[in-house]
């Protein structure tokens, strides 16, 4: 499913406009984007977690030339899912 998708079916199952539901969808993974790169976790009960994780400095290989090279720290976004949705998965 893609956004588009999503969309559509958000706006079926609220029976709202596709234009209201693409702004209620683009609006909350806009605010997830934002509040995750501030360093914020956004806990969604029964759904998950969003949260952003500090990578180290590490060493690395390149695959090609087998040359050592050092890959830098980031920052990466993270998703742990809740209970609630890993057991309607595992159903």
């Amino acid at each position: 499913m893609n956004k588009t998708e999503l969309i559509e079916v958000v706006a079926k199952k609220t029976q709202v406009s596709k234009k209201d539901a693409e702004r209620v969808v683009t609006s909350m993974i806009d605010t997830i984007i934002e509040e995750v790169a501030e360093g914020r976790d956004i806990r969604i009960v029964g759904f998950g977690t969003f949260e952003r994780h500090d990578r180290k400095e590490r060493t690395g290989c390149n695959p090609q030339t087998k040359e050592k090279l050092t890959i830098p720290a980031s920052k990466v976004p993270a998703f742990k899912a809740g209970k609630a949705f890993k057991d309607a998965v595992d159903k």
